[in-house]
Formats: structure tokens, C-alpha cells, sequence
């Protein structure tokens, strides 16, 4: 009998996991999975470049090679191990490896400007995906018809406004059906490539590095250039990671090698294949794999197969942006949740509108997946190599790697890193500008806000009333107690709040029970049950709460503050009253700290921020704000 249960266990473990893998195929390998709608088409025709055997295979080998080193090796083998409590991403590697090093706050503050640079990149990678994507599978439609290549931008253009349009209703239920369809598109792309690798198998020698090495010695600097083009095949490697916290490590590696490397691999072999015998299919030789009858279900099944690409990347920037808000580098705007049962799946409008006038703008502006090649890699390139650094920290100061493993693991990743960076910097004038830009304008606004914060918490350490002395004098000259629990929002538990100051001065009156609370956000996505709540009794009926939290967590205080029972100090909401201190913040151009630029940018985002009240959960019927002028 126990036999036969233990096998049922493992049966439906086996399901389980496979249900995963298939959902991580949708979500996870979007990106990477419709890169062979351009990349072997972009690296084999710029200038100077023709489709001869011998750079069809030193192409090919560096594309099989760059997917087992880099993809195989790199992401779903060594940084899938620098999981945050289960979590990934640059913004979860970057908090892990700042834990990592808390005795070294010059180390620290590097991981942050390069963690920050990294999410700043990221974002670009966030626009310039869904443009190639999808202009590259709607080109299709010149292969067909070439007489409808003027109705390529156009019907872009209202493909991703639907895409971006649909986002408020959230991923859940269309997500259902990303699985089964990347499923469909990895065999079908499989089949393609199998069908023309059969008819010239030689194609298959070029899975010997020789050709590569070959190619460089050849070719020269047009071989280094080209490594700007092969990149393309690894775009949306980051998304394995940053998605490990949604399906685990297990079912992305299981789809990714069992089903998704072959997958690619025969297709970019099969348009090898296919290049080798018609040189002249360079224009698009992903879509002339296709017999001419599937040719018009091979566009649509690509053009569903980009959108759920672009779908991922947009997702992954909402989850960014709610991280980057919890560690305090982004203003605070408004996280809607689209599912009931996923907490993951939330649409964050702002963001949603930014993206969708980026990448409207790269569409119109660029005009094809080949003019927008360029624009494409140093984002994706910038992002990979700062998280193989972050990724070495953590191994070197978390799981005690010895050195010479980490200088052997930091040489052969960063090396191939920094080759792709280096040949992407070539496209900078050609498009290369358009993603650095934008990550450097992103980079800007999270790294003001910081710096705002902190100026703004250290006026109000530097302005406030030592707590203890308020107290003593509180029971010497006793005001007027009424009722009740006052709650006092505060960055600062030893001082006296500016809302209580106010409420003592015009009211004369203090409550029966004060209480100081502080919000912390943790370098850990989920805050642990022993230290979500800390209480402090400092007499006299005063209290400092100190509420912590994961910053993949939203915050919910009043459902903290209802736990607080445990710790002896019980909570009646509704004989509860928040009190804030609503910060009016001036630029001052007299008082150090930021350029009087960054400082008015700060008072803008500062005061289009959604209030903290909101944030937190606080229910206004319970709320009384006041104003306090700060000057940064």
C-alpha cells in the first residue's frame, strides 16, 4: 500500500512539474524563443558580410556555442544558484549581494550604482524587445506579399497598442494559453529546421568551435562586428532568472534542456542549412524555411509567439518597478492586482504608458527589425555583465568560493560578456544610443530619488525633538489624555514626530496610547515571521513599532499592526488613528546635497508620488494629515 501511494506521490510530482515547465515555456523563454526571427538574417547581412560556407558556419558555431556557454552554462547553471529566498533578478541579486558584503559600505555602494545601472538597462531591453519582436514577425508579410511591405510599421504599430491596451486586464487568463502556444511554435520551428537539415547535413559540422576560431581569423574585425548580431540569440537569457521566483529552478531548466535549446538550435541549423544551398534567402531566412502553404499560419503563429514574448519582458518590468519601489529606488505609483491567486501578476499603469510611447516611438522611428538590430545588444549585453559580477560577489562572499575559482568563473563569463558589450558599442550611432539613453534617463530618476529620500529622512532626523526628554517633561506638566491609540508614521523612532507635535500644539490633547511606528523594507523578497514585528516600550503609554518587509511584499499595515496582539500589544482599528506628517518639500539651492536640477526633479516626483497612506494600506476614515516644509 505505501508503495502504491509513494508512486502516486511521485506521479503527480512529475505532473506537477511538467505543468511548470510547460507554463515557464511561455512565460520565461518568449524572448529567447522568437530570436531566430532575425538573428541569423541581421548577423549575416551587414555590411560587408555575404552568406559564404565558410561565415554560415563560423556564425552558426558562435551562436551553438554563445547558447552552451552563456545561456546553458552561465544563467541556468551558475547565477540560478544566487537565488534571493527564491527570488531573481538584478534587483534581487543586487540586495543579495549587498548582504553579502555588510561590513564593506564602499563595496556596498558600488553594487548599488551597478545593481541600479543594470535595472536602468533593463528597461531599455523593455522597449526595444517588443518593437523587433513583432515588426520582425509582421515583415513576414513581405516574404508572402511583397507588394504589403507598406503595411508593415501600421499594422506594428496597432499590434503592440493592443498589446499595451490589454495589459490593465491582467496576464492570468491569456497566460493560460502561452504554454500550449510556445509549445506549438517550439516543434513547429523544430520541424522547419530538421526538414532542411536533412537536405544538406554537412550544416551540422559547425558545432565544432574550429569554425568559429576559423571565422575570426578570417574575417577579422567583420567577425568581431558580427558578435553584435549573435547576441540576438541569447536575448531574454535574463528573463530565466528573473522569472526563477514565478516556476522555480527546476522546471526552467528541465524545458530549457530538454526542449527549448534543441528546439532553437535546429532551427538556426536549418536556416544554415537552407543559406548553404540559396544564399540568396538572407532577406528572411526564417520565414523561407516554410513551405509556401503554411506561410501565412507561419506569420500568425510568429506574430502570437512575439506578443507573448514582449508580454514577458512588459511583465518583468512591472515586477522590477514594484521591487525598486519596496528598496527605495523609485517613486511610489499605483500597483494594480490583476489575480486573485498569483500575487506576481500586478500592472503598474505608469510604467505601462512609458513603455508603450518608447517603443511606439522605436517602431516609427527605426522602421524595420534590421535598422532596429542596432538599437538592440548593448542593453541586453550592459545587463549580463553586471550580473555576472553581482553573481561572483555572492560566490566569493556567500558561498565561500576559494579565489582562483572565482577569478576562473569571472575570466570566461565576463570575457565573453564584455566581447559581446564591446562589439555592440560599434551600433552606437547607427541605434546603439536609443536603449543608453533611455537607461541612463531611468538610471537618473532611481538614483534621484534616493538621494532625495535621504536628504529628506536626514532634515527630519536633524529638525526633530529627542523623544526621551518629551516624555520626562510629559509627566512632569500632564496634558489632557483622551481616548483611544494614535498611530505617528515616522522615520525616526527617537524623536518626536512633526503630527504629533502639531496635534499636541493645536489640540491641546494627547491620546492614551502613542504610538511610534517605522516602515522598513528588506533586502530579502519576503520578510520572516521573527522579524516582521519588532515593539519597543519606551513608558508612559509611548511605544516605537518598527514593521518590516520583503520587497516583494506589499505592504499592509494595518494587517501587521493586527498581529501585533501576539507581542502583547492588541490593535482596535477602529479605535485606532493614523496621524502623518504630509512632507511639502522645497528646493534650495543655498542647502547642500543634489544640483538645484536633480533637486526640483526630486520635488516633482515627490509630490506625483502616490502618498504613503495609500501605499501602506492605511484607510483614510482613519487618517489625519499634516503639513510639514522640508528644504533639501
Amino acid at each position: 500500500m505505501s508503495h502504491t501511494v509513494a508512486g502516486g506521490d511521485a506521479a503527480e510530482t512529475k505532473r506537477r512539474l511538467a505543468a511548470l515547465a510547460l507554463g515557464a515555456m511561455g512565460v520565461v523563454y518568449g524572448d529567447i524563443g522568437t530570436s531566430p526571427l532575425y538573428t541569423l538574417q541581421t548577423t549575416l547581412s551587414h555590411d560587408g558580410l555575404h552568406p559564404t560556407q565558410e561565415s554560415i558556419y563560423g556564425v552558426l558555431s558562435l551562436i551553438f556555442w554563445a547558447q552552451i556557454l552563456v545561456v546553458s552554462l552561465k544563467y541556468v547553471v551558475f547565477i540560478m544558484r544566487a537565488d534571493n529566498k527564491g527570488e531573481g533578478g538584478i534587483m534581487a541579486l543586487m540586495a543579495l549581494a549587498q548582504r553579502s558584503v555588510r561590513e564593506q559600505p564602499k563595496l556596498r555602494w558600488v553594487l548599488v550604482i551597478l545593481g541600479i545601472f543594470g535595472a536602468a538597462l533593463f528597461y531599455g531591453d523593455g522597449v526595444v524587445t517588443p518593437a523587433i519582436s513583432v515588426l520582425s514577425a509582421v515583415e513576414g508579410v513581405k516574404v508572402a506579399a511583397p507588394g504589403l511591405g507598406k503595411w508593415v510599421v501600421p499594422i506594428t504599430v496597432v499590434v503592440l497598442f493592443l498589446l499595451f491596451l490589454l495589459q490593465r486586464h491582467g496576464t492570468e487568463r491569456v497566460g493560460k494559453l502561452f504554454g500550449p502556444v510556445m509549445l506549438v511554435w517550439f516543434v513547429v520551428i523544430a520541424l522547419l529546421g530538421v526538414n532542411m537539415i536533412v537536405r544538406h547535413p554537412q550544416v551540422l559540422y559547425a558545432v565544432l568551435p574550429i569554425y568559429g576560431v576559423k571565422f575570426f581569423l578570417s574575417h577579422g574585425l567583420q567577425a568581431f562586428i558580427a558578435l553584435g548580431g549573435v547576441v540576438l540569440a541569447l536575448t531574454g537569457a535574463e528573463a530565466l532568472y528573473a522569472d526563477m521566483g514565478h516556476f522555480g529552478k527546476k522546471p526552467i531548466r528541465m524545458a530549457w534542456f530538454s526542449f527549448v535549446l534543441p528546439a532553437l538550435l535546429l532551427n538556426y541549423f536549418g536556416q544554415g542549412a537552407l543559406l548553404l544551398m540559396h544564399p540568396e534567402a538572407i532577406d528572411n531566412p526564417f520565414f523561407k524555411l516554410a513551405p509556401t502553404l503554411l506561410l501565412y499560419p507561419m506569420i500568425g503563429l510568429a506574430t502570437v509567439a512575439t506578443v507573448i514574448a514582449s508580454q514577458s519582458v512588459i511583465s518583468g518590468a512591472f515586477s522590477m518597478t514594484r521591487e525598486a519601489m519596496s528598496l527605495g529606488y523609485s517613486m511610489r505609483m499605483p500597483v494594480v492586482h490583476t489575480s486573485r491567486e498569483m500575487s506576481g501578476q500586478i500592472f503598474v499603469p505608469w510604467v505601462n504608458y512609458f513603455l508603450l510611447l518608447m517603443v511606439l516611438f522605436a517602431v516609427l522611428h527605426f522602421g524595420s527589425s534590421e535598422r532596429l538590430s542596432a538599437a538592440y545588444g548593448i542593453a541586453v549585453t550592459g545587463t549580463m555583465a553586471i550580473t555576472t559580477i553581482l553573481a561572483l560577489i555572492v560566490a566569493r562572499h556567500q558561498w565561500g568560493w576559494k579565489m582562483p575559482a572565482v577569478v576562473a568563473a569571472g575570466g570566461l563569463f565576463l570575457v565573453i560578456d564584455l566581447s559581446f558589450f564591446s562589439a555592440n558599442l560599434i551600433k552606437i550611432e547607427y541605434g546603439g544610443w536609443f536603449p543608453l539613453v533611455l537607461g541612463l534617463a531611468v538610471f537618473t530618476w532611481m538614483t534621484t530619488w534616493r538621494r532625495g529620500r535621504e536628504l529628506v529622512v536626514r532634515e527630519i532626523k536633524q529638525g526633530g525633538l529627542a523623544l526621551a526628554p518629551f516624555i520626562a517633561a510629559m509627566r512632569e506638566h500632564p496634558p489632557l489624555r483622551v481616548p483611544g491609540t494614535a498611530v505617528f508614521l515616522t522615520a525616526n523612532q527617537h524623536a518626536v514626530p512633526h503630527a504629533l507635535l502639531h496635534n499636541l500644539k493645536h489640540n491641546k490633547v494627547l491620546h492614551e496610547r502613542n504610538v511610534l511606528l517605522t516602515v522598513e523594507m528588506l533586502e530579502s523578497p519576503v520578510a520572516e515571521a521573527e522579524e516582521r514585528i519588532h515593539i519597543d516600550a519606551t513608558g508612559d503609554e509611548f511605544y516605537g513599532i518598527a514593521l518590516r518587509f520583503g520587497f516583494a511584499e506589499d505592504p499592509n499595515v494595518p494587517l501587521a499592526l493586527s498581529q501585533c496582539a501576539r507581542g502583547g500589544l492588541g490593535f482596535d482599528m477602529m479605535d485606532t488613528t493614523f496621524f502623518l506628517s504630509r512632507e511639502n518639500i522645497v528646493a534650495d539651492k543655498r542647502r547642500p546635497g543634489m544640483a538645484l536640477w536633480r533637486d526640483k526633479l526630486f520635488v516633482f516626483m515627490a509630490r506625483n508620488a502616490l502618498p504613503a497612506t495609500a501605499y501602506f494600506q492605511i484607510p483614510g476614515n482613519r487618517l489625519i494629515e499634516l503639513g510639514a516644509q522640508v528644504e533639501i
